[in-house]
C-alpha cells in the first residue's frame, strides 16, 4: 500500500484498520486469538494504521466484557515499531447516549490507562472522542500539548469536530488529523476540506463504507444477531432498500468499470479525492480486509472523482447512521 502524511508529518498507509468492530457494536465480542491473527495478517499485508478507543467495549460469548484496547495492544505488541497505533479518550456509553468528559484530569486518567492497556509507552495519535461542552477546546489542547512533550503522545487529533473548534484548539496546539464521518452516503463534512487544507490537518475517515452497506453485500431486509446495531441503523431497514437502489447501481457500474469492487470503488472514491483522506474501513474477515487496503491501489483522476461527486448530488437516499447521540 502506499503512504500518506496526516498533518505535519504523521506517515500511515492510505487505508488503516478500524478496530472497534472486533469487540463493540457488531454483535458478540470476537474471540481474542482469531482476532489477533486477523489484526496480524493485516500487518502482513502491509498495513501501519490502526484505530482503536477507550470506549470500545463489547460482550463476549461467555458474557464477560471485551475491551477492545487490551485486544488490540495484546495483538500488535510485536509490531509496536512497525505501526501507528490511534486510540481516543473523552467517552462513555450509557443507555441514554454518549457520555463527554473532556475534563483535564478525565483526559490524563485516560491516557495512563490506555497506555497501560495498550502495553506502550505512547501513543501516536491521541483523539479527543467527542466535543465536552463543558469544557473549552483551548484547554483541551493544553492537555495535549503538555503530553506531547512528555512523551505520552506523538499527535492529538479531534473526532466529530466543527470549524470553530479546530481552529480554537488547532490554536493552542496543532490538530494532526480530525477523525470524522464520510462516505457516499454521509458527506456533510466535505465542508471542512478548504478549512484542512489552510491548517495541514488530515481528515480520517470513519464509518467509510457506510457501516458495511456500500459492500453492496446484503440483501433487502437484511438483520443481524442481537447487540449489531446494523439492526437500528436506517441504511439497513427493509423500507428504505428501495430508495438507496440508486446509490448501489451507480457504486456497481463503476466496480464494473475499474474491475473492482463496490467496497473498493467506495474508498478508492474519498481516497483520490484528497491526499490527506485515509479511511479506515472495519471487518472481522482477513478477505474484507485485504480488499480494502487494495483499494489504495486504484487511481481515479480528478475528472472521474468530479463526476462521481455530480452524480451523487443528483442521488437521493435514504438516512444513513450518523452514529450514537451524546447526552444532553
Amino acid at each position: 500500500m502506499k503512504n500518506r502524511i496526516l498533518g505535519k508529518d504523521l506517515e500511515v498507509t492510505a487505508v488503516g484498520l478500524g478496530c472497534m468492530g472486533f469487540t463493540h457494536a457488531y454483535g458478540t465480542a470476537m474471540d481474542e486469538k482469531e482476532a489477533a491473527g486477523t489484526i496480524a495478517e493485516a500487518v502482513d499485508m502491509g498495513c501501519t494504521f490502526f484505530d482503536t478507543a477507550e470506549c470500545y467495549l463489547g460482550n463476549r460469548a461467555d458474557g464477560t466484557i471485551a475491551r477492545n484496547e487490551d485486544l488490540v495492544g495484546e495483538a500488535l505488541k510485536p509490531y509496536r515499531s512497525r505501526i501507528r497505533l490511534a486510540t481516543k479518550c473523552g467517552v462513555a456509553h450509557s443507555p441514554e447516549g454518549l457520555v463527554t468528559d473532556s475534563r483535564p484530569e478525565t483526559i490524563r486518567k485516560s491516557v495512563e490507562g490506555s497506555l497501560k492497556r495498550l502495553q506502550t509507552d505512547y501513543v501516536d495519535l491521541y483523539y479527543q472522542h467527542r466535543i465536552d461542552p463543558k469544557v473549552e477546546p483551548e484547554e483541551v489542547a493544553g492537555v495535549m500539548a503538555d503530553l506531547i512533550k512528555e512523551g505520552k503522545i506523538l499527535h492529538w487529533g479531534i473526532s466529530e469536530t466543527d470549524e470553530s473548534y479546530l481552529r480554537r484548539a488547532h490554536a493552542v496546539c496543532p490538530v494532526t488529523a480530525v477523525q470524522n464521518r464520510l462516505s457516499m452516503m454521509a458527506r456533510w463534512h466535505e465542508s471542512l476540506f478548504p478549512v484542512l487544507e489552510e491548517l495541514n490537518v488530515g481528515f480520517v475517515a470513519f464509518s467509510p463504507l457506510a457501516n458495511g452497506f456500500l459492500t453492496d453485500a446484503f440483501k433487502k431486509g437484511e438483520t443481524f444477531e442481537q447487540g449489531d446495531f446494523r439492526n437500528f441503523m436506517p441504511q439497513y431497514k427493509e423500507e428504505n432498500y428501495d430508495a438507496n437502489r440508486d446509490l448501489l447501481d451507480l457504486v456497481r457500474g463503476l466496480a464494473a468499470e475499474k474491475n473492482a469492487t463496490p467496497a473498493q470503488i467506495s474508498l478508492a472514491w474519498m481516497i483520490n479525492k484528497k491526499p490527506y483522506i485515509v479511511p479506515i474501513p472495519g471487518s472481522r474477515k482477513v478477505a474484507r480486509i485485504r480488499e480494502n487496503f487494495e483499494a489504495g491501489n486504484i487511481v481515479l483522476s480528478a475528472e472521474e472523482v468530479a463526476s462521481i461527486d455530480k452524480q451523487l448530488d443528483k442521488i437521493s437516499t435514504s438516512g444513513v447512521f450518523g452514529g450514537s447521540p451524546v447526552k444532553k
